[in-house]
């Protein structure tokens, strides 16, 4: 279970995240949605410890930023970090050594194998395109097989095939009673499982709400969406507009 309580976090006079607190509970998918701006990216780095921030983070009951709570959260960044001077399976390699990872071969591969790089496993990171980074990316996420995954905007640069794997990754996973929050502000790459919704806006949080509430009150995501960042009514969204 991954607990956010009053975080703020500020950037010398902007307030990016303003007293957020939400709480997920184990095996569910949550969306962060928000514009361009909105606080999603300093939220999660938040959550993953990379910043400093006033409020309380825990994992399973343990602080964020403990080395117990670290081994459980993963976390797939936007903008791929890769290192030019190391081929792919180095990559894979060195991060099985960063988290002391016991026969990780196998599911290197298979990862490699589901994401299309098995040929590229000699490829320097500066050598792949963007959508192969970003699939290298992925799989750097997933092969600690973390308990709770953090990925911010996963669909940028990926060609449809790779988009549809990490769609089924994101019901694996939750199947297997692991906890994911995907940031994005594309609304159309989340029609998948999810079972929570956040939005933010101007570093606060709009909206928390389930996908069987949000069902109930007769909206999609998409109108749910504009009417909570631009004040829209659901007639009056992209939807709906005539």
């Amino acid at each position: 279970m991954l607990q956010v309580q009053h975080v703020t976090k500020e950037y010398g006079k902007v307030l990016a995240c303003n007293d957020i607190s939400f709480t997920l509970p184990q095996g569910s998918v949550t969306v962060l949605l928000g514009p361009n701006g909105a606080g999603k990216s300093t939220l999660i780095k938040s959550i993953i410890g990379f910043l400093r921030y006033q409020g309380n983070i825990t994992v399973n009951g343990l602080p964020n930023k403990s080395p117990e709570a670290r081994r459980l959260v993963g976390y797939i960044p936007e903008i791929p970090a890769l290192y030019p001077n190391l081929t792919v399976s180095e990559h894979l390699e060195f991060l099985a050594r960063a988290y002391r990872l016991r026969n990780y071969k196998e599911r290197a591969d298979a990862l490699l194998d589901r994401f299309e790089l098995s040929d590229k496993k000699r490829k320097f990171g500066d050598e792949l395109s963007k959508g192969m980074q970003q699939k290298l990316n992925i799989c750097l996420g997933l092969l600690p097989e973390p308990q709770i995954l953090l990925m911010d905007e996963p669909m940028i640069g990926l060609d449809p095939h790779a988009i549809r794997q990490v769609k089924e990754l994101f019901e694996e996973m939750r199947a297997e009673g692991r906890t994911l929050l995907v940031s994005t502000h594309i609304i159309d790459s989340v029609d998948m499982l999810w079972d929570r919704t956040l939005i933010l806006q101007n570093g606060i949080l709009k909206a928390d709400i389930t996908r069987d509430a949000l069902e109930g009150s007769g909206q999609t995501l998409e109108e749910l969406f504009f009417s909570v960042t631009e004040g829209l009514k659901p007639d009056q969204t992209a939807g709906g507009a005539e």
